[in-house]
């Protein structure tokens, strides 16, 4: 198996996870990238007409885009848990995954506002507005943090990602304080081997 990669998207990081909680890490292969919201990577587009990260290959060379697909693959590949398989607590885990994955989509829009667009053409209250999403979901998450406790599914990781991009991407931007029981809960499940082996900024593939 293969997956177009970058050190930096969380949307890799989070498939690099599963992988790795689901025993597959290893025999993923990461291919050097240079996908981007502006420049596309045409290598990338050759496979996948959104030129995104992750673009992953099956091994007999399947294509599958976005990583919501990519992490049900590795899922079921495994004969694995990280989803549940049905009933009112596939739906619940599903519904926190997709305010997760929205607290990243609204953290890189914010970003790319800022790093990308002209300074003259920025829109502060977009920028605000994005960040205004980033604010309620860790305020939702940390209200509902005893119910994060010991679970290792496709919304914890994918929060957990979400809040380190944050800490990656965002330096000055102190979540935690206020929101104690996420900020120990994150601190907890951070020490976890899928999340040490799959730090932001490290490019697995120039130290292969």
């Amino acid at each position: 198996m293969k997956v177009f990669y970058s050190p930096h998207s969380p949307f890799v990081r989070k498939v690099l996870v599963v992988a790795h909680e689901v025993g597959l890490f290893d025999r993923i292969e990461l291919l050097t990238s240079a996908a981007g919201p502006v420049t596309r990577d045409a290598h990338i587009v050759a496979s996948n007409p959104l030129g995104q990260v992750p673009t992953f290959f099956t091994d007999d060379g399947t294509m599958l885009a976005d990583s919501r697909v990519v992490c049900e693959y590795l899922n079921d590949l495994a004969k694995a848990s990280v989803y549940p398989v049905s009933g009112e607590r596939r739906f619940a885990v599903l519904t926190e995954h997709s305010l997760a994955d929205g607290l990243l989509n609204a953290a890189l829009l914010a970003r790319y506002e800022r790093i990308l667009r002209p300074a003259e053409k920025q829109w502060d209250d977009w920028y605000e507005g994005q960040f205004a999403k980033v604010r309620s979901v860790i305020d939702y998450f940390d209200s509902a943090a005893a119910t994060l406790e010991g679970r290792v599914d496709i919304a914890t990781i994918t929060l957990a990602c979400a809040l380190a991009y944050l800490d990656h991407r965002y330096p000055d931007y102190d979540w935690r304080t206020g929101r104690d029981a996420l900020a120990a809960w994150h601190r907890r499940f951070s020490d976890r081997p899928s999340m040490q082996d799959t730090k932001y900024g490290v490019d697995r593939v120039a130290a292969a």
